[in-house]
């Protein structure tokens, strides 16, 4: 059995940023921060999967790839999940191809779907990951939300989907690209 995810790693422009918010939360916001070789966009979540069927879904994603065109996303506005009062994930939005992201994201769970992988029945909603909160302070929370609701932080080429093996360690998960599809639409 492996774990595994359908995503794509975004670029490190986001690093800086993510620095600059660690820093500014540091006094209401405990967690663990995302690694920037980590950051990414998770499309489908597939958890555990027998060796065996890996090929059905690496044959799965490289058809999808080949029907989807590259395109531009540019990263706007912090968010939370599951909600402000029981905050567990810090993430960073999308504004702009947020609907094709939703598109693609689709068109992967429906084509694994095909091949007998269940999708774990979540709306799929565009963001990075940068922290993962053990504790919060409600009121500077909401309120660093709500500083940063206009931020842009860096665009990407989203250009590809990469199946991605996902190892969790007691320092955090550690993630190996089994492959890639390039977009050639």
């Amino acid at each position: 059995m492996v774990r595994v995810f359908v995503g794509f790693f975004v670029t490190k422009r986001i690093q800086e940023t993510v620095e600059k918010l660690q820093a500014q939360s540091e006094g209401f916001i405990k967690g663990k921060w995302v690694e920037p070789q980590n950051f990414h966009m998770t499309f489908q979540f597939i958890g555990e999967i027998e060796q065996a069927r890996l090929m059905d879904l690496l044959k799965s994603l490289q058809e999808v790839a080949q029907k989807l065109k590259p395109l531009r996303v540019k990263y706007k506005g912090l968010g939370v999940f599951p909600s402000l009062d029981r905050a567990r994930v810090l993430w960073i939005g999308v504004a702009e191809g947020h609907r094709p992201l939703i598109d693609i994201a689709r068109a992967i769970i429906k084509a694994n779907r095909q091949v007998g992988i269940k999708d774990e029945g979540k709306p799929f909603q565009p963001h990075v990951t940068v922290c993962r909160i053990k504790e919060f302070e409600r009121r500077a929370l909401k309120d660093f939300l709500r500083q940063h609701e206009n931020t842009t932080f860096g665009e990407d080429l989203v250009d590809r989907v990469t199946l991605v093996k996902s190892s969790l360690t007691s320092v955090g998960p550690i993630y190996t690209i089994i492959e890639e599809f390039y977009f050639h639409g």
